[in-house]
């Protein structure tokens, strides 16, 4: 007599779907993460002068400040993209992740900063860190997510990706310590209504 399973056999499939999905956000946060890191290090440090000279095409520091979170949602559809195009193609392993990574990050980014320096005041120093920069960011990204479909354990990662932030915000930091690049400072401006004694 036939026996039916069906209903053990959907609570064991049911499970490691889960558990890939659960992976899947996982190793996106993670490669959110260290890009948010790396964008740090990009614009706080290495592009840091680029941003305290005088220039129509860029917002005030305060302003651009507020905006930061806007910046950094594009950074997760990049991320979920990247994901998306790396499963699709069945990429696996950080320097392969990497490469595609950074290919699909020169292409986007390329188009971006041909585009505003035809159409913009933009220089051409600040289009070019943002080009480079932004490959180099979306490569470590790639190689995240390679690494986590490779089957690297995720704890591995998040230590890895943890030991990297926090080297990215030190050189940072030493960066500015040094002089090599101005302290981000917000200076806010008060507005003096008439007659005020100040």
């Amino acid at each position: 007599m036939p026996v039916n399973t069906s209903h053990g056999s959907v609570a064991d499939s049911a499970e490691p779907a889960t558990g890939g999905r659960l992976r899947a956000i996982s190793s996106v946060a993670a490669a959110l993460v260290l890009s948010v890191g790396f964008d740090v290090f990009l614009h706080a440090g290495l592009l840091a002068r680029v941003y305290v000279e005088p220039s129509p095409f860029l917002l005030p520091p305060e302003e651009a400040f507020r905006r930061i979170p806007l910046g950094y949602l594009t950074f997760l559809g990049l991320t979920l993209a990247l994901f998306w195009l790396l499963r699709r193609l069945d990429i696996r392993g950080s320097l392969t992740g990497f490469r595609y990574g950074a290919t699909a990050g020169a292409v986007v980014w390329g188009a971006l900063t041909v585009g505003l320096f035809s159409i913009s005041t933009a220089t051409l120093p600040l289009l070019a860190g943002w080009w480079i920069g932004q490959t180099v960011e979306l490569g470590l990204a790639g190689a995240v997510l390679g690494a986590a479909a490779n089957r690297v354990p995720l704890k591995r990662i998040w230590v890895i990706v943890a030991v990297l932030v926090v080297a990215l915000v030190a050189v940072t930091i030493a960066l500015q310590s040094l002089g090599l690049a101005p302290a981000m400072k917000l200076v806010r401006v008060e507005r003096l209504g008439p007659g005020s004694g100040r």
